[in-house]
């Protein structure tokens, strides 16, 4: 039975930072991973979803996990929006530090000169509205938040709410996920955190977090 685990990065990123984390899933799970990259900036996310399906059709796996970070998250939640997804092999989905209800940091940055030009048309279309999302589909999905304020959002603030420098605790929440834990790491440090890979391993094999 083979397993592959397919990384989506998150903004201004490439997937190349994903690499530590994807050698660690890749031991703990015995698995193949992969990293998908997407113009995170000058593309629309219904255009870099059908390119993710393309990708993830692509691959040839008894169990296909997806493990997405930050925008990554949201962009894995788009591909599900379509139905055809779900021909896809079956597996589980973790979102690291994913925004699902909207971002307090990017509806600061839009106000700034340049802002929203800066984030591009992915973070237009889908954190700068508030949202309700709910997870309605056949695949497990686990949530990983972090409450370490080290990031982007001390320059221009979360409010003193709970976060992980960049991500509000409670704008990863979201209805109908499986699982969910909040682990003491930054929005960019989770890339790197074994308990982060940790966490994200016992999900992805048994759909529950360890405690």
């Amino acid at each position: 039975m083979s397993t592959v685990v397919v990384y989506v990065h998150g903004l201004w990123l490439t997937g190349i930072e994903g690499g530590i984390l994807r050698r660690r899933l890749a031991r703990q799970l015995n698995a193949e991973t992969h990293a998908f990259a997407y113009p995170s900036v000058s593309a629309g996310m219904a255009a870099n979803a059908q390119a993710l399906k393309k990708f993830l059709t692509g691959i040839r796996a008894d169990t296909l996990h997806l493990v997405g970070h930050s925008l990554g998250g949201i962009l894995i939640l788009k591909l599900f929006e379509d139905a055809a997804a779900a021909q896809l092999p079956l597996g589980r989905v973790v979102l690291l530090g994913s925004p699902v209800c909207g971002s307090r940091v990017a509806l600061r940055l839009a106000k700034l000169p340049f802002g929203r030009k800066i984030m591009g048309l992915s973070v237009g279309e889908e954190l700068l509205v508030p949202r309700e999302r709910r997870w309605k589909r056949m695949r497990d999905l686990g949530v990983i938040a972090g409450d370490l304020g080290m990031g982007l959002g001390r320059l221009v603030g979360t409010g003193g709410a709970p976060s992980d420098g960049t991500i509000l605790v409670e704008e990863t929440q979201i209805k109908g996920a499986a699982d969910r834990v909040v682990l003491r790491v930054s929005h960019s440090g989770m890339l790197f955190s074994a308990p982060v890979a940790h966490a994200a391993s016992c999900f992805l094999s048994t759909g529950r977090f360890s405690r």
